[in-house]
């Protein structure tokens, strides 16, 4: 990380910076060209270690290129605010929270950790928790995503 000044490496300031995201970029493989799309999302922690879920319909070219390739890289940004320059354009910056991940994507088939991944979804997306059963969850493709690394910068002053 070039900016050692702005690095998060406090887990508990992490997690706070995913909290605030609301929407994940998913950055899949797509031939000769990255392919990003902007998702809501889920997550939790294990052992300070990053597990996180979005949906999906049921078909489509998100779906084709993670099943041709797992490899997928997330990035989430938070609290956005443009820092003035006045009237010199390269002294203009912004504010922000970001965390970037790298791992694998899976589509999840056990009905109990479907139904486990939407509830993570809904309760970061509202702030609520939901019933969500079988039925519902079989209506839509969850994706996992186990992160094997992630980084995460701040720029608060």
């Amino acid at each position: 990380m070039r900016r050692k000044d702005r690095e998060v490496t406090n887990i508990q300031e992490i997690a706070a910076i995913v909290d605030k995201a609301k929407i994940l970029h998913l950055g899949i493989f797509d031939g000769d060209y990255p392919y990003i799309v902007p998702l809501h999302f889920g997550y939790e922690m294990k052992e300070n270690k990053f597990v996180f879920y979005m949906h999906s319909a049921k078909e489509g070219h998100k779906l084709d290129a993670v099943k041709k390739n797992p490899n997928i890289c997330i990035e989430l940004e938070t609290d956005v605010n443009l820092v003035s320059g006045y009237d010199v354009p390269c002294m203009y910056g912004a504010k922000y929270g970001s965390f970037i991940g790298k791992g694998t994507a899976e589509l999840v088939d056990n009905e109990d950790e479907k139904i486990k991944g939407l509830k993570l979804l809904m309760k970061n997306q509202t702030g609520k928790d939901f019933e969500i059963d079988g039925k519902m969850a079989d209506t839509v493709e969850l994706i996992k995503v186990n992160l094997k690394e992630f980084t995460a910068k701040a720029r608060r002053k």
